[in-house]
């Protein structure tokens, strides 16, 4: 008997549905995963056991093998713990399998039973509800994951706490979606004094999109008029602000489930790499003009900035978009920015 579960994989801004498949069958007790895992996904089998056992559940001497499809699409990330240890317990009929296939579940294990936080919340309910399923995830995680609404959103804080969910012994409360903030610690531009022609500027850049480059002597106000560039700008649509935040989820920036209605601002240091402007590393993950979708990207001191990260803003500009291309991975992210940038004579 196969049993089954569902969770994400995560390729740029989309998350991809994965089944998480699990058999139990006669022969030498082993517990294997495969379907393209990495090393954390590997690792799962350790953290699942421990989990399981310190809910007081034993492991059956049964060879225990774990299938990701599809399998020909990497799999990342420790967010898959979860949907492993709900397919295995699925398989020894602790919890109803019909309720497991009705939930796209993400979350990490910890040795002692609880469900961690992980990235990707916002977008796995996104991809849930597009799947007309329900979400399971971490705890921390629910008031993000509550923002799409379509998505019936159930957040334990541990795994017996889901367990006692299914058998009716508990009924998990439905995480509330996290505040609204209108404005975070944005600078205002009536703290600037004079600069008349700066400050016209930057009204007509605001009110028509338009980039901006600053020249000026040091001192001179450039960073400061940057700065409260956003301040001016009106605030993002609440479409935007979810697509805004499901990068800020998938970057693993730190949060509480807040969505902020101001629009972003990203002030990168002159000696910032390719990977970091554009995106990339080992996971692909977004950049800085990408962190800066639908705000601000200042570049100060700009013919300090290298010449090959200066190039790559071409096409983001242009087409509104980035691809980070690798040889695992074809990975493509929003950018749509306003540049602002200052330099001196």
């Amino acid at each position: 008997m196969v049993t089954r579960a569902h969770t994400v994989a995560f390729l740029g801004v989309e998350a991809r549905p994965v089944e998480v498949q699990c058999a139990l069958t006669p022969g030498l007790t082993a517990f294997n995963v495969v379907g393209l895992p990495d090393k954390a996904v590997s690792e799962s089998r350790e953290r699942v056991r421990a989990a399981l056992t310190a809910i007081g559940l034993a492991m059956p001497p049964q060879r225990i093998t774990i299938n990701l499809s599809p399998a020909d699409l990497p799999k990342a990330g420790s967010h898959y713990d979860l949907p492993i240890a709900l397919a295995l317990m699925a398989a020894l009929e602790l919890i109803p399998g019909e309720e497991i296939d009705r939930h796209v579940a993400l979350g990490e294990l910890s040795l002692d039973g609880e469900i961690r936080a992980v990235q990707g919340a916002l977008p796995a309910a996104i991809t849930a509800a597009a799947q007309d399923k329900g979400l399971i995830c971490p705890h921390d995680c629910g008031s993000e994951a509550a923002w799409v609404g379509a998505a019936e959103v159930l957040a334990p804080a541990s795994l017996i706490d889901l367990v006692n969910h299914f058998a009716g012994r508990k009924v998990l409360t439905p995480p509330q979606p996290g505040p609204v903030s209108v404005r975070r610690s944005v600078a205002d531009l009536v703290d600037v004094k004079g600069q008349e022609s700066a400050r016209r500027a930057l009204e007509v850049a605001a009110a028509g999109g338009h980039h901006i480059l600053m020249v000026g002597e040091p001192g001179s106000g450039k960073s400061m008029l940057a700065s409260r560039l956003t301040g001016i700008m009106p605030p993002l649509e609440p479409e935007e602000a979810l697509e805004v935040s499901t990068i800020y989820s998938l970057a693993a920036q730190p949060g509480d489930g807040t969505i902020f209605k101001e629009r972003p601002y990203r002030a990168p240091h002159h000696s910032a790499s390719m990977a970091a402007m554009i995106g990339g590393g080992r996971d692909a993950k977004p950049g800085e003009i990408s962190l800066a979708h639908r705000g601000v990207l200042f570049l100060d001191e700009l013919p300090e900035f290298s010449r090959p990260v200066l190039e790559s803003l071409r096409q983001p500009i242009e087409t509104g978009e980035v691809v980070v291309a690798r040889a695992a991975a074809h990975v493509r992210y929003p950018a749509r920015f306003l540049l602002a940038a200052a330099m001196n004579p």
